[in-house]
């Protein structure tokens, strides 16, 4: 392959994502964590319940989540309603 096309293949692979490496800084949560996030109504607080590692649906949302990009699905500690969130989303409740 010419280096020209290596190239421009390395460029469409970062472009896609797929030479995503985990980052080191991302956020890791286990089930009972007590967490925060930011909504149309504020800060919310609430409770992971599990980590999610492939595609599934909640209600009538898809959650695309996988093993190399997970989501957490957290329960508000106000409503009582379950929502999957991004872990670059949440933050630690202190």
């Amino acid at each position: 392959m010419s280096q020209h096309k290596a190239t421009l293949k390395a460029a469409d692979k970062h472009a896609s994502g797929q030479d995503k490496q985990p980052d080191s800084n991302e956020q890791t949560f286990k089930a009972g964590d007590k967490v925060t996030w930011d909504s149309s109504q504020g800060t919310i607080h609430g409770t992971v319940e599990k980590k999610l590692t492939e595609p599934t649906d909640i209600k009538s949302h898809h959650v695309a989540a996988s093993q190399d990009n997970p989501e957490y699905l957290v329960k508000s500690g106000k409503t009582g309603a379950t929502a999957a969130h991004k872990p670059e989303e949440l933050r630690q409740d202190k």
